[in-house]
């Protein structure tokens, strides 16, 4: 699929994987809208790579439709790339044993929305204004990558609400490219390891943590580059025959219970 002249929206794109996705697909001539909540940092990104910035909720139609249309204004949107998303750790059930102190179901509903029902809703959405570009040569109008956690298939002790959101991930991959088939949009899957985000903080405490983590990968013994994964985004997104997976980018992991 050809990239160049095109126009795309990366949600979560003013940090981490999504930054790292949104400044690759700038380099090979994408014009990007910028999805985020941080206003300051989304808009010195799109500054940076020659996009716009688009405050944009995911869970949020009348946001996301917005931030589509600016895609469109800048050139035909053929890629959507969901990085969006939240994490949360605890435990099903509390140590005294009370109803009170099981798992918040507000904080379960709340990491669904966002990181499911939210990936979903961009995933409507962005499909339905691709439906409108004139196809290639393969029929082809757009294609969409999703991003999962291989926490959908190694969730960790307390990842209940986690894994439960990027499980459905995964799960819709293969019925949303079947469903997008009809008008020429693929949908594919990444399932990121433990990549070096800002999530993991700064300084030394951070440094010898993330060095702690990096000890139980396979190879190579170090967290994941956001630009590896954007890498494979980019690839999965121009390679036309890639359609329906789900792929796991962690230099081999298998999480251990905790």
């Amino acid at each position: 699929m050809e990239l160049n002249n095109t126009s795309a929206i990366v949600t979560g794109g003013a940090s981490g994987l999504g930054e790292a996705t949104a400044r690759a697909l700038a380099s090979r001539g994408v014009k990007v809208i910028v999805a985020d909540l941080n206003d300051e940092r989304g808009s010195q990104i799109a500054s940076e790579i020659g996009g716009a910035y688009a405050h944009c909720d995911v869970t949020n139609t009348e946001q996301v439709i917005a931030a589509i249309e600016a895609a469109k204004a800048m050139a035909p949107i053929w890629i959507a790339v969901n990085c969006a998303g939240i994490g949360w750790a605890t435990r099903t059930i509390g140590k005294d044993g009370e109803y009170a102190s099981a798992h918040d179901l507000d904080l379960y509903r709340k990491v669904i929305e966002i990181n499911l029902v939210g990936t979903f809703n961009v995933c409507r959405l962005a499909a339905t204004a691709m439906s409108h570009n004139t196809p290639d040569v393969d029929g082809l109008r757009g294609a969409i990558v999703n991003t999962a956690s291989v926490a959908a298939e190694d969730g960790q002790i307390g990842q209940v609400a986690y894994s439960s959101s990027k499980g459905g991930v995964v799960g819709l991959t293969l019925p949303l490219a079947r469903d997008l088939a009809a008008i020429g949009v693929r949908a594919n899957c990444i399932l990121p390891g433990l990549i070096d985000t800002p999530i993991y903080g700064t300084g030394p405490q951070s440094d010898e943590f993330k060095a702690r983590l990096g000890a139980g990968v396979l190879f190579p013994k170090r967290l994941g580059y956001s630009e590896e994964f954007a890498s494979l985004a980019v690839e999965l997104l121009a390679n036309s025959y890639m359609n329906a997976e789900s792929v796991r980018i962690d230099a081999g992991i298998r999480m251990q219970p905790k």
